[in-house]
């Protein structure tokens, strides 16, 4: 099956040619990618790549890029960190519909990763509790590769706290 999914690098500072680098990722397997190199020190990778399952295809991507650009460091896997906006339209709805179901199924609805103007939830929760809801019409491959760049990113944020915060977190959150 072929998923669509983005990952976004930010380059070392002796990455700095671009030609370079965008020949190296075509040589490396990234040839099923749109490379963007608009904001300097970093490149955005739009995949639709083949494999057996959402994480395999995510997997093999990070891969082949770590194989071209092994200085790049990952920013971030998407879809996964999304707005109301962006679930409706994977969803297939209006943003104020989603905003009302939002509010008024407040105790059931996810939980935010980040809380203000505006609030960012993980795409894969919105789009499951959307499923046991019913009357939806989420396609699974959008679902898979969702909650696939969520544990890629969550995988990435844990690789960076010391492992005596590991160790707490994993006792406390248990």
């Amino acid at each position: 099956m072929e998923y669509d999914f983005t990952l976004k690098y930010q380059l070392a500072a002796d990455d700095c040619d671009l030609d370079q680098i965008v020949e190296r990722l075509a040589e490396a397997g990234c040839d099923d990618a749109t490379i963007g190199v608009g904001q300097p020190g970093r490149v955005a990778l739009v995949f639709a790549r083949e494999g057996a399952t959402a994480l395999q295809a995510l997997l093999s991507a990070l891969e082949d890029v770590k194989q071209a650009v092994p200085s790049a460091r990952l920013v971030e896997a998407a879809p996964d960190f999304v707005g109301l906006t962006d679930v409706a339209d994977v969803a297939g709805v209006s943003r104020q519909n989603m905003r009302k179901l939002m509010l008024s199924h407040a105790a059931e609805f996810p939980i935010p990763v980040h809380e203000g103007n505006p609030s960012v939830w993980h795409l894969s929760d919105v789009l499951t509790w959307l499923n046991t809801r019913g009357g939806y019409d989420i396609k699974p491959d959008v679902l898979e590769i969702a909650r696939s760049a969520k544990q890629v990113n969550l995988a990435k944020e844990a690789r960076e706290l010391e492992p005596r915060i590991n160790q707490q977190l994993e006792y406390l959150l248990a």
